[in-house]
């Protein structure tokens, strides 16, 4: 059953985000992951928002999406992330 990875970030330093975002996208393919959303326009349909950075990370299963969040690959990323935004991440297990 898939698995969705769902951020939303805000950027703090925006260049030291950008290497991130340079990164982070090898580590997500080599776990089987894949971008659905990837910041892009966002249109509030009810509540409040903040203006903040979404991402979508859609992977095979919880456990894929695991040790992509574990693994030695995105350690160093992750680091680098935390040190240039502010975010909150869930991981979502999809319907069969």
């Amino acid at each position: 059953m898939s698995a969705y990875v769902i951020a939303e970030i805000e950027i703090v330093n925006p260049d030291g985000y950008k290497e991130y975002t340079t990164t982070v996208p090898a580590t997500i393919t080599k776990y089987g992951g894949k971008f659905l959303v990837r910041g892009g326009a966002a249109e509030v349909l009810e509540g409040d928002w903040p203006n903040r950075r979404r991402v979508i990370i859609e992977f095979a299963s919880l456990e894929a999406a695991k040790r992509w969040w574990n693994s030695p690959d995105y350690e160093k990323p992750k680091a680098m992330r935390r040190a240039n935004s502010n975010g909150r991440l869930l991981l979502l297990e999809g319907v069969a």
